[in-house]
């Protein structure tokens, strides 16, 4: 009889997994006690309301041939869809030209216009060809991926240590591996020593 007694008190196996299962749910609970960051206040401006936004974003575009040929790195992506546009804060883009060589183009603030073309980067621009060991900084800075187009219609510093350049427009074609200073170029170059001023540069 007490035997009897004692089976009747023992948990059913769905008692049993039922248990199991709230043990695993604590314990995951308290191996993970961060509760994931909420996300920040939805961004609201001149541009409109947004109709998405991604927080530690990376954008990849391809080209024709399917190969990766502009990269975008921005803690915020915001895209309004009545103008079709994408604004990035502290924009970081990686550009590749047809020959594979990496170009790096930053800014304060980024705008990737309708289809994802052209990108625009203002505020502390920045242009830096790794391979050339060249970098050109300025107020704002555009650049055509479908024709591999850089240009800027602001003054412009152009570096290539120990020379530096400036003018009030640049344009470079990745593809070409060619950039310009126009109007009013002055240029410092070593070893001379001297100041010389240039109608028109090419590095």
């Amino acid at each position: 009889m007490p035997s009897l007694w004692l089976r009747r008190l023992r948990p059913s196996f769905r008692i049993w997994l039922l248990l199991i299962l709230l043990g695993l749910g604590g314990l995951l609970v308290w191996l993970d006690p961060w509760d994931t960051p909420l996300p920040g206040p939805v961004p609201t401006d001149d541009a409109g309301e947004p109709g998405y936004y991604l927080e530690d974003a990376r954008l990849t575009r391809f080209d024709m041939e399917g190969r990766a040929h502009q990269r975008l790195d921005s803690p915020r992506l915001v895209h309004t869809p009545h103008d079709d546009v994408i604004r990035a804060v502290t924009p970081v883009a990686h550009l590749f030209d047809q020959e594979g060589r990496l170009w790096i183009a930053s800014g304060d603030q980024g705008r990737l216009g309708p289809g994802g073309n052209p990108l625009t980067l203002t505020g502390d621009a920045r242009l830096f060809a790794p391979e050339e060991r060249w970098q050109l900084d300025t107020e704002i800075l555009h650049f055509d991926a479908d024709i591999g187009h850089a240009w800027s219609d602001t003054p412009a510093l152009l570096q290539q240590p120990p020379q530096h350049m400036s003018g009030d427009r640049f344009d470079a074609w990745i593809h070409d591996n060619r950039a310009r200073l126009t109007d009013n170029v002055r240029g410092h170059h070593p070893p001379e020593g001297r100041t010389a001023t240039h109608e028109d540069s090419e590095p």
